[in-house]
């Protein structure tokens, strides 16, 4: 962009760079024979007027960031900086969760925000500001959270996102959390969970989602093979770990959204129970988004996700998987281990 700026100075000035100010003088060329007087007041009283110069006017250019439309947005997560998952909370507890993450992208971050996706939003905002970042600068989000008011374990899921909405991948996904376990970490009321269907495609109400038996049998022997690899011993598939996945894979497809506490508010415990399993102990994994080889990847490389499929206390799982092309994430996988 170039700017002119019009003095009285007397030499032009050309700088090479993106701003150029060019400084011109004009002058009105005096005839030959012209010449100039001053003559003598005519009136006492009369004083002359004193010339002041004008300051010249001087401009301060603006400066503009100009951002590629062709960069591409990545984040990395670097850390947990407040309430790790599983932080034990009061029941109502008012608290701020905090995540570092790391501009890994091409695109400078001016106008991002950290908005809610799915799960419990327990008192979220749906969206907060992010601080502006600049390529490879790290930066902490945060946002002010209340601990529901009923024990059981909660997880509520966020994204980062640009200025037009769209969300800024974190690796290979684009939601993180925060997880915690309220009171004593007991369940919520029970509820009736209808059982899963067996059939290929499915209807809840107007929702049609799709099953796959060969996704299913996937993520159960990636999961036996992490433990193999890892000296422990394999899991058993159970038919009623297998049902109580299936019903709840259905659920968050239909209901557009992840989280380990059901549409009914039913927690995974609840859910097992309420299916007919008594276990001494039992956990739950979810993911949306992506096919098995993503939803393995995402667990293993998250340590509380690790740790669970690598549990030694557990003897039996199930898994469950739906489809919706409709829905938030498309791709959405539940895996209930426990023991009798």
């Amino acid at each position: 962009m170039i700017r002119k700026i019009f003095s009285v100075l007397s030499i032009a000035v050309f700088l090479t760079s993106c701003i150029s100010v060019e400084v011109n003088k004009q002058e009105t060329p005096a005839p030959s024979n012209f010449v100039t007087a001053t003559l003598v007041p005519t009136k006492k009283a009369y004083v002359p007027p004193t010339l002041t110069a004008t300051p010249a006017i001087t401009s301060t250019p603006t400066f503009v960031v100009t951002i590629d439309p062709n960069c591409k947005d990545s984040a990395i997560l670097l850390r947990d900086v407040t309430i790790p998952d599983g932080t034990q909370m009061k029941p109502g507890e008012k608290f701020t969760k905090t995540w570092e993450f790391i501009n890994n992208g091409t695109c400078p971050w001016y106008g991002y925000t950290l908005k809610f996706a799915a799960g419990d939003q327990m008192n979220a905002p749906l969206s907060a500001p992010v601080p502006e970042t600049l390529l490879k600068e790290t930066v902490q989000v945060s946002v002010d959270l209340t601990a529901p008011t009923v024990n059981g374990s909660y997880t509520g899921y966020f994204t980062l996102n640009d200025p037009n909405g769209k969300d800024v991948p974190i690796g290979t996904e684009k939601t993180f959390w925060v997880k915690i376990n309220v009171g004593s970490g007991g369940t919520s009321p029970q509820a009736t969970v209808p059982a899963a269907t067996q059939s290929s495609s499915s209807s809840g109400g107007n929702c049609n989602y799709t099953q796959n038996a060969a996704y299913v049998n996937q993520i159960a022997s990636m999961i036996n093979q992490e433990r193999t690899n890892a000296g422990l011993g394999t899991l058993t598939i159970n038919s009623i770990l297998s049902n109580a996945a299936q019903a709840h894979a259905a659920d968050m497809a239909c209901s557009g959204r992840i989280s380990h506490t059901g549409s009914d508010g039913s927690s995974a415990y609840a859910r097992i129970l309420s299916f007919g399993y008594s276990p001494s102990y039992s956990e739950e994994i979810i993911y949306g988004g992506g096919g098995p080889q993503a939803a393995m990847t995402w667990w293993m490389s998250d340590q509380v996700h690790r740790d669970a499929i690598l549990n030694p206390r557990s003897t039996e799982m199930g898994v469950g998987y739906a489809y919706l092309a409709s829905g938030s994430y498309g791709y959405y996988f539940v895996v209930e281990l426990g023991s009798p």
